[in-house]
């Protein structure tokens, strides 16, 4: 690799939004893909509102590959996108957002422990990492998936497509 090549990781996102969802959603997915390359995209869940009332949340997991660390990925590039989709943070984690962003693992290391322990990010994740394995319990992504779904209501959402957004070859 010579000076001006840099390696690129491979960076698993969560995406989630419960403000004009159906908009804010490939808004979002094609301001990434401006900015990073975007390699793959599940199928987009509906789930009820975690940790306070607020309007359904469709969610969805993104794979994509970029030249920067994990922090000036965030600072950078997600909460640019989240700022350019009007997303204001308050003190109220679980109020409603147009947008919201996350890092969920970073070159096969977990960086949002939270994939084991909520549907809204483990099924979505589980459709591009089903046999991705928590190395403290075992458990892939896959059966963490269908139990955390037996306890909560979660359902796929057909739109909006965000295939559509994919590097193509």
């Amino acid at each position: 690799m010579n000076a001006n090549e840099q390696a690129e990781h491979q960076v698993f996102l969560g995406i989630g939004s419960n403000i004009d969802p159906q908009e804010n959603l490939p808004k979002a997915v094609e301001l990434l893909a401006s900015l990073v390359r975007v390699e793959a995209v599940s199928q987009v869940w509906r789930t009820t509102a975690v940790g306070g009332k607020g309007p359904d949340f469709l969610n969805a997991a993104l794979e994509i590959r970029t030249p920067l660390q994990a922090e000036a990925l965030k600072r950078e590039v997600l909460r640019l996108v989240e700022a350019q989709l009007g997303r204001v943070r308050t003190e109220d984690k679980y109020a409603p957002r147009p947008i919201d962003l996350d890092i969920l693992i970073v070159d096969s290391m977990v960086f949002d422990a939270q994939i084991w322990e909520q549907a809204f990010l483990a099924i979505p994740l589980a459709d591009l990492l089903p046999g991705y394995t928590n190395p403290t319990s075992g458990e892939t992504l896959s059966q963490a998936a269908i139990r955390l779904a037996q306890g909560v209501l979660i359902l796929p959402c057909p739109e909006p497509d965000l295939d559509c957004f994919l590097e193509q070859a």
